[in-house]
Order: C-alpha cells, then sequence, then structure tokens
C-alpha cells in the first residue's frame, strides 16, 4: 500500500511497499515509458537533419514523475530498444534503425536525453517538481545540456555552423515551452492532490 511522503516524485505515491510489487510496478512503468517515447518521437516536423518532436516534453514528464533512478532506467530501456532494432526514435525505420541510426545525426540528442532525465528526476526526488520555479530552473539546466550534447555530435558529422543553424538554433523557443510546460504541469498536479499525501 503506498504512503505519503515528505518529499520525492509523483510515482513514490503509486509504488507498493511490497517489494516484488514495487519492483513489478516499476518495470511496467519504465516500459510504459518508452512507448510514451515511442509515441512522441513520431511527433514530428521535419527541421533540416534533425526533426522536431514532443519528445522532450515527454522526457521531461516521465523524469519528473518517476524520478531519477526510474526515469534513467527507463531512458536506458528505450535506448536498449532502439539498439536492438526496433523502430523507437524518430524517423525509424525510413532513416535506418539500430545502432546504424543512434550513431547519425541525432546520437548526441539521444544520450542527452539520459543525462535530461537524470537531472530532471533528482529535482523531482527533492521535491522541486512542487515548486515551478525551482522546477524551470532545473529543467532549463537539463535542455541546455542536452541541446549541447546532441549540437557536440551534429558538429562532429556535419560541421558547427550548420550544426547550430539546424540543431539547435530551430529547437530554442520550441524547446523553452516544453521547458515551462512542464515546470507548470507537475506542481498542479501537486496542488490537487489531497493534504495527507503531501506531508
Amino acid at each position: 500500500m503506498a504512503t505519503a511522503v515528505t518529499a520525492g516524485p509523483l510515482v513514490s505515491l503509486a509504488l507498493p511497499e511490497n517489494r516484488a510489487m514495487r519492483l513489478a510496478t516499476q518495470i511496467f512503468l519504465a516500459v510504459a515509458g518508452t512507448l510514451l517515447l515511442t509515441v512522441s518521437a513520431k511527433t514530428k516536423v521535419v527541421l533540416g537533419p534533425v526533426d522536431l518532436s514532443l519528445q522532450t516534453l515527454a522526457v521531461f514528464l516521465i523524469a519528473i514523475a518517476f524520478g531519477r533512478r526510474l526515469a534513467v532506467a527507463t531512458l536506458l530501456l528505450y535506448l536498449a530498444q532502439g539498439a536492438l532494432g526496433f523502430p523507437v526514435f524518430q524517423s525509424t525505420p525510413e532513416k535506418g534503425i539500430g545502432l546504424a541510426y543512434m550513431v547519425g545525426p541525432t546520437g548526441g540528442y539521444l544520450a542527452g536525453f539520459v543525462v535530461m532525465a537524470a537531472i530532471a528526476g533528482w529535482a523531482a526526488d527533492r521535491g522541486w517538481d512542487r515548486n515551478p520555479f525551482k522546477l524551470f530552473s532545473a529543467l532549463l539546466v537539463a535542455e541546455i545540456v542536452m541541446l549541447a550534447m546532441g549540437f557536440g555530435w551534429l558538429a562532429h558529422l556535419i560541421g558547427a555552423e550548420k550544426a547550430w543553424q539546424f540543431g539547435v538554433a530551430p529547437f530554442i523557443v520550441p524547446d523553452l515551452i516544453k521547458v515551462a510546460l512542464a515546470s507548470a504541469i507537475a506542481p498542479a498536479i501537486w496542488s490537487l492532490l489531497p493534504a495527507s499525501l503531501k506531508r
């Protein structure tokens, strides 16, 4: 049975105390998270060598809801699915699958998603997901790190100027909107929960 918590992500309210049930629930959530990531990746707008999708928002929401450890595990499971050839990424299978796709233009962003999830989940573990300003600051750092990793790898492939033009500049405003949305959603959910769960 779930118990009230003083801090931690939203998922902590739903995890059973029984170890076996807790593990089963976490596995279920991780698999569900990879499905959400896949759906969000397929929702895209083509903007050159790297496409714009809802995936960064999905990563934020998963990390905020799951916390650092489960969020990172979910992202690693997602990458493992992709590495095994499942068409879970943007533009798969049409632009390739498996490791060949992962070392392409989006490779740095995929790795960046793991770091992004770690930073956002770390913030949620400390209760920052209840304060929109604290959460925004953490998600902004996570976003910058992810974009930097994506830019670095893309610059290696196509040069720094094109990497900035196609891999960073088009994402700045849309991703700031996603940061703001995620920063507002989690505190709003917490505000709707009974006070007994927020002690």
